[in-house]
């Protein structure tokens, strides 16, 4: 099956429009546009855009002095927040290629990403927090002073390396792999958020060494937004800097939501200035996403799919299909200028219209030239919403029988008692892999009750054979189910 859809010159989503935007520049371009504004509000404080633009000049110069040139890569190992957005800009000013990493690594998990093919920072930047585990990443670790920097950079902004960002994917299943954004390609996916908008208040609470923060943020600051960051999620916290600062606009993940429904505080909440959450990165459950309209009916429910290697999102839905009874459970329609192909895994077979099959990418905004293989199993129906239906390498191989862990997950989550679930193929000498669940329950229910539930929906090969019960699912920073550990807590339970 084939699809696309017009491209449409100037569309935000995804289209090429003539960029208006230098990177190199955002700092200057930052003062003329709302120099007074709020810029960032994170826990240690806050910024106009007068003052983000100080400390990227500063942070600017601090690079340059530490021996920092163009085509570099600078890696960050912080926390959202204003260091490491200063530090985004700055290198693109210098003309370096910015590497965000995971804060939350171990030393070694970072000498790890460091050493990767392609990966060669000539510093790091890290918060105090973080400084002791970022010198297993490069020998000139540059701290928070580096913001301090009297005078400013005053050199011309550099040549553009090749790369604007060097971005790592999340490795939920395997190990980290790096992903080279080009400098035009990146830039072109922003100029489209630079044309003067009405500005809003946006809350930041995912890591920006995920593509979706990273972008977010970026997003965020080159439209003249401000933007309140969290740099760890807390549904608590979450509730409280929305009523605050009275935040207008959020990128969550599906985990994030259900935690928020879930907090006794969020019946006292004022949300009443909140009108658009868009979601992504993991799949809905149907009955979170009811549960969710029914919560925040004044709110806008926006779905976004893509990857790394996407640079975000190539389809959206609408707060129209998040209420529809059908077109709710898909991730919405390509968005202008993608074009994709579903074609039987592992080769360029189209699949017949409907059938699930693994899904290709080409678009403007694709890292990589070509046809992008995504390892996504998606499917699409005749009015071109897509569904997704797992990821490839997640797929269980049970006995020569192949399927997905959504679709078992899915089933798991229709039983009154299941608060939720989490399911992976483990590793088996007789069958090749069983099928292990990590379940969260509302009150008592045995293996075999759940293993016979699913069996009436679903094929009994397909129902959980080994279930380990638990508190909480184990999942990503931004959210994810991790697979590995849901086969590390099936062995050890």
């Amino acid at each position: 099956m084939v699809a696309t859809l017009t491209l449409a010159s100037g569309n935000r989503y995804g289209a090429r429009v003539a960029p208006s935007l230098d990177l190199r520049t955002v700092a200057d371009d930052l003062l003329v546009r709302s120099p007074d504004s709020l810029a960032i509000v994170d826990p240690g404080g806050s910024w106009t855009y007068d003052e983000l633009r100080a400390r990227i000049l500063a942070t600017a110069a601090g690079l340059r002095a530490a021996g920092v040139n163009a085509s570099e890569q600078v890696a960050l190992v912080a926390p959202p927040g204003r260091l490491a957005l200063a530090t985004t800009l700055a290198a693109f000013r210098v003309g370096a290629t910015i590497a965000p990493m995971n804060p939350r690594f171990s030393p070694g998990e970072l000498a790890e990403l460091a050493g990767l093919p392609g990966v060669r920072p000539a510093a790091v930047v890290a918060d105090d927090e973080h400084a002791t585990a970022a010198a297993a990443v490069a020998p000139i670790v540059l701290r928070e002073d580096l913001m301090a920097v009297t005078g400013g950079d005053t050199a011309p902004a550099s040549d553009t390396a090749a790369d604007g960002a060097l971005l790592f994917t999340s490795g939920t299943t395997g190990r980290p792999k790096p992903v080279p954004v080009p400098r035009a390609t990146l830039t072109a996916r922003l100029a489209a958020y630079v044309e003067p908008r009405a500005r809003q208040t946006r809350m930041l609470c995912v890591p920006i060494h995920h593509v979706g923060g990273f972008l977010g943020a970026l997003v965020t600051l080159v439209g003249g937004h401000r933007m309140v960051v969290q740099p760890r999620f807390d549904a608590g916290e979450w509730l409280r800097l929305v009523e605050a600062h009275r935040v207008q606009s959020t990128f969550v993940v599906p985990t994030m939501l259900a935690r928020i429904l879930d907090h006794p505080g969020l019946p006292a909440t004022d949300l009443s200035s909140l009108t658009t959450v868009t979601y992504g990165a993991s799949p809905m459950p149907d009955d979170l996403l009811a549960r969710v309209a029914e919560a925040l009916p004044g709110v806008g429910l926006v779905n976004t799919f893509g990857q790394t290697e996407t640079l975000g999102g190539v389809t959206l839905s609408t707060p129209a299909d998040a209420v529809h009874p059908v077109h709710r459970k898909s991730v919405g329609r390509l968005v202008p200028g993608v074009k994709i192909r579903i074609v039987e895994p592992g080769t360029d077979d189209a699949v017949a219209d409907g059938a699930v099959g693994e899904l290709l990418v080409h678009s403007p905004q694709n890292v990589v030239d070509g046809w992008l293989r995504t390892g996504d199993l998606v499917r699409m129906d005749a009015d071109g919403y897509l569904y997704p239906e797992g990821r490839l390498s997640d797929t269980i191989n049970r006995g020569g029988e192949k399927f997905g862990p959504v679709e078992v997950e899915a089933a798991l989550r229709t039983h009154p008692l299941v608060h939720d679930c989490a399911v992976a193929g483990v590793p088996d000498p007789e069958v090749n892999e069983r099928v292990g669940a990590v379940v969260v329950t509302k009150g008592p229910v045995t293996t075999d009750e759940l293993r016979e539930w699913c069996a009436a929906r679903i094929a009994r090969y397909k129902a959980p054979e080994l279930v380990v019960f638990a508190d909480q699912v184990p999942l990503t920073d931004l959210g994810k189910v991790d697979r590995k550990a849901v086969v590390a807590m099936v062995r050890e339970g």
